[in-house]
């Protein structure tokens, strides 16, 4: 079952986002990831939800390489042992796990190969739990008839971004939501920076409070600084609908803060 991000989903056609740097697609179920396999991370990843029919699994499911790319080209096991760094789901879990509870566990166990995953700072605070339930916020908000939702997601792979055990560690998270608001599509998007608290010199990471910093920002910014050609979604965006470009990012401290 691995048709991959289904472009016509949401009934308006969103295609993925298109990276400026040559990746290999990979397909899972309900998601499918682009991979640079010369940063050995994704450049995107895109996910349909039908929160209609999500189901809670139990976690199941282990980190594992992907048999149809090269070791090389992915951030495997090395990179996460002996130090605190978490292997971070790009797509999370939860996200493709919909449907019949067979599919649903299908597709949870996916979201588990290394090419779907990139390292994130251990601990987890204020800060972090408001950008692992971003698609949550938008999807209670998105009050649609089939309450559908896509979302991309992927590291910023940044040109300064710290070398450590063969990868650059990214520095930056960025996220776009995008749902249908009527006959139209709405985005929005949004970045997380976790610069405060990686020190790959000792390989070690703290997490004080408020240290993963998550902004909302226009998706045209996104765009430029990801390298990646986002298509309909820079039009669809919330943050910037009235035309009033924001003089500069947003950091949110709660959902509230969060502008759709």
């Amino acid at each position: 079952m691995s048709d991959g991000y289904d472009p016509d989903f949401l009934g308006i056609p969103l295609p993925l986002p298109s990276p400026t740097t040559p990746v290999t697609r990979l397909d899972y179920p309900r998601f499918s990831v682009l991979l640079d396999e010369e940063r050995r991370f994704a450049a995107v990843t895109g996910v349909v939800i039908d929160g209609a029919t999500l189901r809670e699994q139990p976690r199941t499911g282990e980190w594992r390489l992907d048999p149809r790319v090269s070791a090389d080209a992915q951030a495997g096991p090395e990179v996460y042992s002996r130090n605190d760094l978490d292997r971070g789901h790009l797509v999370r879990r939860r996200d493709p796990g919909w449907g019949s509870a067979s599919e649903a566990r299908a597709a949870t166990e996916a979201t588990f190969f290394y090419t779907n995953a990139a390292p994130q700072a251990a601990g987890f605070n204020q800060s972090k739990e408001l950008w692992l339930g971003l698609e949550d916020h938008v999807l209670a908000y998105a009050e649609t008839t089939d309450r559908r939702l896509a979302v991309f997601t992927a590291p910023v792979r940044g040109a300064d971004d710290p070398p450590y055990r063969g990868i650059r560690v990214p520095l930056r998270f960025w996220k776009i939501a995008a749902w249908r608001d009527g006959d139209a599509l709405a985005a929005a998007g949004f970045v997380l920076d976790q610069s405060a608290l990686v020190d790959t010199r000792q390989a070690l990471t703290v997490a004080p409070l408020g240290a993963f910093r998550t902004f909302q920002v226009p998706i045209a910014d996104i765009a430029a600084e990801a390298g990646v050609d986002v298509g309909p979604l820079q039009a669809a965006d919330t943050f910037v609908r009235r035309g009033l470009r924001p003089v500069a990012a947003r950091e949110l401290r709660s959902a509230d803060d969060i502008m759709l």
